[in-house]
């Protein structure tokens, strides 16, 4: 069982910068795949960043590239997401999720992943 609590979400002007960090329980999370998920209103949960068990392979979604950093730190049980350049469109609920598979990359389906966070809100103001 994992349980994972994201912070960080909050306004912040478009251009500006956020790092939503996500807490993980449990010791098993270095077994874990991580993946960043944002919903903004009226559509679709969609993968915007996740990161493989040991922090070897990583995914961006094509709107993110460049301007969004995932990393974990394993021993204090965290994923971060470090978002750059942030703009309106990034606004969204951001939930961190963990997937049990433990291979050389990162699946992007959200079916995949076993646990879920309750989300933490990012507003871009223009």
């Amino acid at each position: 069982q994992v349980q994972l609590v994201e912070s960080g979400g909050r306004l912040v002007q478009a251009g500006g910068s956020l790092r939503l960090s996500c807490a993980a329980s449990g010791r098993t999370f270095s077994r874990y795949a991580m993946g960043w998920f944002r919903q903004a209103p009226g559509k679709e949960r969609e993968l915007v960043a996740a990161i493989n068990w040991n922090g070897g392979k990583t995914f961006y979604t094509n709107s993110v590239e460049g301007r969004f950093t995932i990393g974990r730190d394993n021993a204090k049980n965290t994923v971060y997401l470090q978002m750059n350049s942030l703009k309106p469109e990034d606004t969204a609920v951001y939930y961190c999720a963990a997937d049990s598979y433990t291979g050389d990359y990162v699946r992007r389906g959200s079916n995949v992943y076993d646990y879920w966070g309750q989300g933490t809100q990012v507003t871009v103001s223009s």
